[in-house]
């Protein structure tokens, strides 16, 4: 048999697997039941949802594709981005809740921790009996992540840590903070080290709540490092290899947030769809009108197209294959089209979509935040083209 005809009998399946769609209706349940009804208050009061953080701990979201001896369930990426997906379909700021505990904190410490690390703190936050925290960002150390301005010196036994950190998601209540700073500032990048630092060590400090245009039941701050001293076994990975950690991390992270991306697209169609569906204008319903449709149209491929980008890049990670382009175009097209599809339907819902009742000026945003962190759309497209001219060269 040719490859051609065995690919053929083999065929390509884009249903997801019986276990994958088992959580989907698990999240979607909790999403409908437990977060709807509290998630235009949660987005008025800016509240940090510790209760609903605590149940989607209980049902093991918060430490998803991390394996059952370390507290986690052992569940595939793709079942992680579905989960990501329905949080963010209902709340936007649940979704990040949980893909920063889940990507930013447990993969590294999974990845990169000793036994005991792993047993002191990846189990506890895997279980969702902490809530940790991604502390990269610097006033400037953005989308250069290399430039590090906080400082870790060796002083005896302990790391002495000085500096601050940005735009904290999870920072307000979380117990731990995953760390990067410089150890030797004269290497650059290859001078940075990663860290776990308990939140509350004397001498870290958390500002105060930011105020922001979207994803308010998120809670984002500064942190602080003022002389606080962690013992020398709280240094994650080897020394002068945080950068290294970082990037890896981020690549997982990247197609959290895409998830997060692809669940605000979806509720925003959804409420297109069913808002033209209603609507009555010159005695038809809107949704028979040219102008609506067209919108609806657009809506729909870019909803599907960054479905499919998601997925992929999820299966990619799953099967253990390079998957840095698919996570960068994942992100870039998934956090764009949530934007796009949030725009849209404010404009199918008219005046309506710009007062709040209607929610859809919530998902736009929500969305928004997408293209900017943990890596801005420019960012992606370099990753992007970097890849693309890699490949280009190997190929070649």
């Amino acid at each position: 048999m040719t490859e051609l005809a065995a690919s053929a009998a083999t065929g390509i399946s884009f249903d997801l697997p019986e276990d994958v769609q088992s959580v989907r209706e698990m999240v979607r349940d909790f999403a409908e039941s437990e977060i709807r009804p509290i998630a235009a208050k949660l987005d008025e009061t800016h509240e940090f949802p510790a209760a609903t953080t605590k149940k989607m701990a209980e049902l093991g979201l918060l430490g998803m594709f991390v394996p059952e001896q370390w507290g986690g369930a052992g569940m595939s990426y793709l079942a992680y981005v579905v989960a990501i997906e329905e949080l963010s379909r209902v709340c936007a700021s649940h979704g990040v809740i949980a893909s920063v505990n889940n990507s930013l904190v447990c993969f590294p410490l999974l990845q990169y921790a000793n036994d005991e690390q792993k047993q002191r703190w990846l189990v506890p936050l895997a279980k969702g009996e902490l809530l940790g925290a991604y502390c990269l960002t610097e006033p400037q150390a953005g989308s250069n992540a290399a430039n590090q301005q906080t400082t870790a010196v060796l002083n005896g036994e302990h790391w002495v840590l000085n500096g601050s950190k940005i735009f904290i998601t999870n920072a307000g209540p979380a117990d731990v903070l995953i760390t990067y700073a410089a150890t030797d500032k004269s290497l650059g990048s290859k001078g940075i080290s990663a860290f776990i630092v308990p939140a509350d060590t004397p001498g870290v400090r958390k500002g105060k709540k930011e105020l922001k245009l979207g994803i308010h039941a998120s809670d984002t701050r500064e942190i602080y490092y003022e002389n606080a001293r962690i013992p020398q076994d709280l240094l994650l990975g080897e020394l002068h290899k945080g950068y290294s950690v970082a990037l890896a991390t981020l690549g997982g992270g990247r197609i959290g947030i895409a998830a997060q991306a692809l669940g605000i697209a979806q509720a925003a169609v959804e409420a297109s769809v069913q808002y033209a569906n209603e609507r009555t204008q010159f005695d038809r319903k809107i949704g028979e009108f040219d102008a609506i449709r067209t919108m609806l149209a657009d809506s729909a491929v870019e909803l599907e197209t960054a479905r499919l980008l998601v997925y992929q890049a999820a299966w990619l990670r799953d099967q253990g294959r390079p998957h840095t382009k698919e996570a960068s175009l994942a992100k870039w097209h998934a956090s764009e089209a949530a934007t796009h599809c949030a725009n849209l339907a404010i404009q199918v819902h008219g005046g309506y979509g710009y007062m709040s009742e209607y929610h859809v000026e919530r998902y736009w945003r929500d969305a928004r935040i997408c293209e900017i962190y943990e890596g801005t759309t420019e960012v992606q497209k370099m990753v992007v083209a970097g890849q693309v001219l890699k490949e280009h060269a190997l190929g070649g």
